[in-house]
């Protein structure tokens, strides 16, 4: 490990998803509460298919930029350091993809928060648990592995919504 003094301060600002990684109570939970809370404004928007452009421009953008991040901050704070928590930002954003079907809608609002709140659940259960292979992604390299868990426990919990809101909505 590195010198913390010499961690440049835009790599820690997005491993850290702007410090919510220090909260020292679950700071997993933070960065995904700090992605739910991103994303809902997009729910104002009026047409579906831009809020999945745009979610899924984040998810790109924010994976790129966090693979970048994790594997500089893994230099300073060790392998897999849970101060990293843009992993879960990007996997709250990879479950909350369906919930865009909600969006615009004003008779949905009781509904999109329902389903935000269903979101956070499914993605830190599967991102804690690390069911069906998502242990298995920690094993890849560096920043890859780090982001990638997260990302297959997104699209489990993405799964598991888009069933709730098909059929219990």
């Amino acid at each position: 490990m590195t010198d913390n003094r010499h961690f440049a301060l835009l790599p820690r600002l997005i491993a850290t998803t702007l410090g919510c990684g220090y909260w020292p109570w679950g700071p997993g939970t933070a960065g995904a509460i700090f992605g739910m809370l991103v994303w809902m404004p997009l729910a104002l928007i009026p047409s579906t298919a831009t809020v999945v452009l745009i979610t899924v421009g984040l998810i790109v953008v924010f994976t790129a930029l966090g693979i970048w991040s994790a594997g500089v901050a893994e230099r300073y704070w060790g392998p897999d350091p849970s101060r990293v928590v843009i992993d879960e930002t990007v996997g709250q954003w990879i479950t909350m993809l369906p919930m865009a079907s909600l969006a615009g809608s004003s008779l949905a609002c009781g509904r999109l928060w329902t389903a935000a709140a269903l979101s956070l659940i499914l993605f830190r259960f599967f991102d804690i648990v690390k069911p069906l292979g998502v242990r298995r992604m920690e094993q890849l390299p560096r920043g890859t592995g780090i982001m990638a868990d997260d990302i297959l426990a997104g699209v489990y919990g993405a799964i598991i919504l888009q069933l709730i809101i098909t059929f219990a909505f």
